[in-house]
């Protein structure tokens, strides 16, 4: 088992990178894919050689529940179809906690389920909330499957009106294996926007 780098100092370095993030102007930007209700852009990722992806759409909730259903905890398995397990393995604070979970196969399974090891945290932004995450070397794997690793993303939800928020989501996830480039890209693309969908639908029940 790995250990975990300083937990203040893990934190504030992946919540200042997603405010950077959040920061790019849309010139930076190129369109990957777009639905009525959600857009997906993406450009080359200085973290790796992949891209990050923003996602960007309204969802008719206010900022904690949505952000309750995307943070680790009860709800998040119920209802993320691209997400077949997930244990939170050890908690360190409120706002705080290591999670492992799998991913199911996509595209036919061109690319095979992945198993992922990620600090996630959750903080107050202006009048909504963000939940941001990262993977970390802290369990073993699995030798049965391939493990991915996430790249600082996360999620800023923030009030729209007064029955609906707008959620824009910042991933960039390096699946890992042997897989054309072009799987990834039209995977990553299709399982954000099927996120939004998936979202709502569970918001609705």
């Amino acid at each position: 088992m790995g250990s975990l780098p300083d937990v203040t100092e893990l934190r504030t370095r992946l919540e200042n990178t997603l405010l950077s993030y959040h920061s790019l102007g849309e010139e930076e930007w190129r369109v990957a894919k777009k639905s009525k209700d959600v857009t997906v852009w993406r450009k080359p990722s200085v973290e790796f050689n992949g891209f990050l992806y923003k996602a960007q759409g309204f969802v008719m909730e206010t900022p904690q529940r949505i952000v309750d259903y995307i943070r680790p905890g009860p709800y998040r398995l119920e209802w993320d179809s691209l997400m077949t397990s997930m244990d939170i393995v050890e908690t360190l604070d409120k706002a705080c906690c290591v999670m492992r979970y799998m991913t199911a196969g996509q595209l036919w399974n061109i690319i095979s389920p992945r198993e992922f090891v990620d600090f996630s945290y959750t903080t107050e932004y202006q009048n909504g909330l963000l939940s941001c995450g990262v993977s970390v070397q802290y369990e073993e794997q699995r030798q049965s499957c391939v493990r991915g690793f996430n790249h600082p993303c996360g999620w800023f939800c923030v009030p729209a009106d007064e029955s609906r928020s707008l959620l824009t989501g910042y991933i960039q996830t390096d699946l890992r294996g042997l897989i054309p480039q072009t799987a990834v890209d039209t995977a990553m693309a299709s399982s954000l926007t099927n996120f939004y969908t998936d979202l709502r639908t569970a918001l609705k029940t």
